[in-house]
C-alpha cells in the first residue's frame, strides 16, 4: 500500500497555527494533507469601540464619493459595509462604492469587492503598501480625494505619500485587533517550539508576530524565543508577514510565490517539509 496516499505527505508533521478568523478552514487544509495542527489564535479581530470616526466617514463617502478607493484588507471592506448597515444606510453605501476607481492590496480586498458584486480597477503587482504607492506613483492625484481603508497601526507612509503628490487622502480604520489566546497559552506555545515539539509555525498576518512576541517580553521568554523559532520551521503567507519577521530578525523558510492566500501557503508547506 502506497503510505504517503494513506497518511499524507505532511504525515507526523504538527503545525502551529496563530489565525483566529479562518482557523478552521486553514487546519482542516493541512489536516487533510496529514498533519497535526496546534490551534493558537493569537489576535482577534472586533469592531472599533467608538464607532462615531467610522460612521462620519461613510457620511462623507455617501454624500461625496471620492474620486479614488484603496482598500487594504478584505477585512476592512467588510467591516465598512457591516457599519453602513447597522447604521441603516448600507444600500446608499453600496451605490456610493461602485463611483470611484477602486485600487486593492493583495487577493483579499478583491474577493470582499467580488462579494458586493464589484471588481477592482487598478490592483498592486506587490501586494504591499509599497506596491500600492509603486501603483499609484503611475496615475495622476493631484486634488483628487482619496478615500484610504486603512488597518489597526497601518504606517502613515501611504498617506504621506498621498499628501506629498498633491492628494486628499481621506483615511478610515473600521476594525481593531484584540488579544484572542490567553498569555498562558502563548507562553505554552513558546515552550512547545523551545522543545522542538512544532515542526512548522504558520503566519497569516504581521499582528500575530507582533503579539507572539509581546508575550514573549511579558512573560519572561524574550530571549527564548528566537531561539524556539530557530527549531521551527516558520512560514509566512506573504511579504507583509515575512518583512514583519525580518524586522525581528526572524528568517521565513515558507513563503508561497506569487499567490499570498491560504491554499497557497499550505501548498508550500508541502512542497517545503513533505516526506
Amino acid at each position: 500500500m502506497d503510505k504517503s496516499k494513506t497518511y499524507g505527505p505532511l504525515h507526523g508533521r504538527r503545525i502551529a497555527l496563530p489565525e483566529t478568523r479562518e482557523a478552521e478552514r486553514l487546519a482542516l487544509m493541512l489536516q487533510e494533507q496529514g498533519a497535526e495542527t496546534l490551534s493558537c489564535p493569537l489576535v482577534a479581530i472586533v469592531d472599533v469601540a467608538d464607532p462615531a470616526p467610522v460612521h462620519a466617514w461613510l457620511r462623507r463617502f455617501i454624500d461625496t464619493p471620492c474620486d479614488d478607493l484603496v482598500l487594504l484588507t478584505g477585512e476592512g471592506l467588510r467591516r465598512l459595509h457591516g457599519a453602513a448597515h447597522r447604521a441603516g444606510f448600507e444600500q446608499a453605501f453600496r451605490g456610493a462604492l461602485a463611483k470611484p476607481r477602486k485600487i486593492t492590496r493583495g487577493p483579499k480586498p478583491v474577493r470582499a469587492l467580488r462579494e458586493l458584486g464589484l471588481v477592482p480597477d487598478l490592483r498592486a503587482e506587490e501586494p504591499t503598501t509599497e506596491g500600492i504607492i509603486k501603483l499609484l506613483s503611475q496615475n495622476g492625484l493631484h486634488n483628487r480625494r482619496v478615500g484610504v481603508q486603512l488597518y489597526p497601526g497601518a504606517s502613515t507612509r501611504l498617506i504621506d505619500f498621498l499628501q506629498g503628490a498633491g492628494a486628499i487622502p481621506d483615511p478610515v480604520v473600521p476594525y481593531a485587533y484584540a488579544s484572542q489566546a490567553d498569555d498562558e497559552g502563548v507562553a505554552a506555545l513558546i515552550d512547545e517550539m523551545a522543545r522542538g515539539q512544532i515542526d512548522v509555525i504558520a503566519f497569516t498576518s504581521a499582528p500575530q508576530v507582533k503579539r507572539l512576541f509581546d508575550v514573549a517580553r511579558a512573560t519572561g521568554r524574550e530571549k527564548k524565543l528566537p531561539a524556539a523559532l530557530q527549531k521551527t520551521i516558520v512560514a509566512a503567507i506573504g511579504p507583509v508577514v515575512s518583512a514583519e519577521l525580518a524586522r525581528r530578525d526572524i528568517t521565513a523558510a515558507i513563503i508561497p510565490s506569487g499567490a499570498y492566500f491560504m491554499k497557497p501557503m499550505v501548498s508550500a508547506i508541502v512542497a517545503a517539509i513533505s516526506h
